[in-house]
């Protein structure tokens, strides 16, 4: 079997506002590499694939989303003060950086259904 582009890893995650979320993830600097319904997909630098979801028109998402999993991105080359200096500018409230005992320097923030994406950095 073939691969699709070298595509190593990636997320599917279900959406309320596909574009919202899509001007969101762009906005934090993942590019738009293709949208047709029921999904936009999404790269993060050279490493995985988001796959934005849209939920049937009139179908509620119930609760918070993702619960118990982070979603997780190395920062890549424009480093992860980047990555912060775009989700404040958003408005997005981020926890951290934080360095961790196993040598990165990470942060947490929220998409706006509710997942909680992880950037990391070598420390």
């Amino acid at each position: 079997m073939g691969s699709e582009s070298g595509m190593a890893a990636f997320v599917k995650l279900l959406v309320s506002d596909d574009e919202r979320s899509a001007r969101f993830y762009e906005a934090l600097g993942f590019e738009r590499l293709q949208a047709e319904p029921p999904f936009i997909r999404l790269r993060w630098g050279e490493g995985g694939d988001v796959y934005l979801v849209a939920t049937p028109a009139g179908a509620a998402l119930q609760g918070r989303r993702g619960l118990g999993m982070l979603v997780g991105f190395r920062a890549g080359p424009q480093g992860l003060d980047a990555v912060l200096a775009r989700a404040l500018k958003l408005g997005v409230e981020v926890d951290g950086p934080t360095l961790q005992p196993w040598h990165t320097r990470e942060i947490l923030l929220t998409d706006p259904d509710g997942y909680r994406l992880n950037f990391i950095e070598p420390a």
